[in-house]
Parts: C-alpha cells; structure tokens; sequence
C-alpha cells in the first residue's frame, strides 16, 4: 500500500452559515468563561475577540458590541429558568412544592454556569445585562400572574394581588437558586436545608393565597 496515499474525506464541507453559528456561540461561550471570575464588567471585547479566536473587527460580524453578547447570554441562560419556573407553576398547590423544587436543582446542577452568571450580573456594573435580567424577572411574574388569574378561586383577585402573589412565588425560586449554589461552603447551608426551607417558603405563600381574602374596594 502507497504510505502517501491518503484515504478520501467525505465529510461535507461546512458551510457559512454554520461557521459563523459556531464562531457566535464561540465567542458567547468565552465570553461567560471569562466572566466567571471577574464578572462581565471586567472582561475586554479585545480579551473576548482573542480567545474565540478571532481578530477584533470581525467580532462586529456576530455582535454589536460587548454588551449585546451580555444580553444574549442572558436571554439564553433565563430560557432555562423560564421553563423550570413554566413546569413549577403548572396547578400550583402545596402538594407542588416539593416537586417544584426537584426540578429547580435538576436544573441548578445541569446548567450551573448558567446560573451563576445570572445570579452575579443580575447586581452587577454593566446597566445593560442588569436590565435585561430585570426585564426577564418582569416577564416571568407577568406569566405567572395570568396563570394565577386561571386559577378556581383566585378569578376575584384584583390584577395587583395576583401580582404580587406571582411576585412572592418567582422571587423564592431564584432566591433558592441562589443559595443552591452556594450550598455546602462553608457559612451556607447544605443542599437539603436549602431545599427544605425553600419548599417551607411555597408552602407558606401558597396557603396564603388559598386563605386570603382580597378587600373590596
């Protein structure tokens, strides 16, 4: 057998829409690797640019700037917690808490990169990835106050307490999003305490709900 021969490559080219897809989420990816120690704010389009592997001019090709790749990585890790949080609101009741929250650490150990990056710009120094996470928290209460509004019993409930019953529900899951990541280092609590606080916390608000009566104007 001729050494130099070589066998024929079948593989099809790739083509320039995959490219550039690949090169996007290259430079999304790295973008979020570099930002887990300094925080977005401490991160360069230059720094971003060289690590994907491309010059910085043809950054411009995928993103209009350093922050609109933040924005886009928040809307993409939220898409995650906006399904766990649409699978936890189904029929809410206090026989769900417990299976709301399997999924919310399901979710949590799945895409913790994620998570933590949600978790760390959502109070951090880059206006625009702040105001995108709000606005993603905003829509997940708006959600969710419809759902409520769905619910036997809650159809009297004015839009502003439905509101802030649905405001009650989205901020304990991300709170306890936020102490799962943290759970088992040293001052935090274990995983289990965290879970069984957090289901303590539904349960609570979701026997208010069941119990509250809304003053008539």
């Amino acid at each position: 057998m001729n050494p130099e021969r070589r066998e024929p490559d079948n593989r099809e080219p790739e083509s320039r829409a995959a490219k550039k897809e690949r090169t996007r989420q290259a430079l999304l990816d790295t973008a979020m690797d570099l930002s887990a120690d300094r925080g977005f704010a401490g991160i360069s389009l230059r720094e971003v640019a060289r690590e994907a592997g491309i010059v910085p001019t043809a950054f411009y090709r995928h993103f209009a700037s350093l922050e609109d790749v933040g924005v886009v990585l928040v809307e993409e890790s939220m898409r995650m917690l906006r399904q766990m949080l649409r699978d936890a609101r189904r029929n809410p009741s206090t026989k769900d808490a417990a299976t709301s929250l399997g999924i919310l650490v399901r979710q949590v150990h799945t895409h913790e990169r994620q998570f933590r990056f949600l978790c760390r710009e959502r109070y951090s120094g880059v206006s625009e990835v702040r105001r995108a996470i709000a606005t993603e928290m905003r829509l997940f209460v708006s959600e969710l106050t419809i759902d409520l509004s769905r619910i036997a019993g809650l159809e009297s409930w004015s839009s502003d307490d439905l509101e802030m019953a649905a405001d009650l529900i989205v901020s304990t899951m991300f709170s306890a999003v936020v102490e799962l990541l943290d759970a088992g280092t040293a001052g935090y609590r274990d995983e289990a305490a965290v879970i069984t606080r957090a289901e303590k916390q539904l349960r609570v608000i979701m026997l208010g709900m069941a119990t509250w009566n809304p003053p008539r104007n």
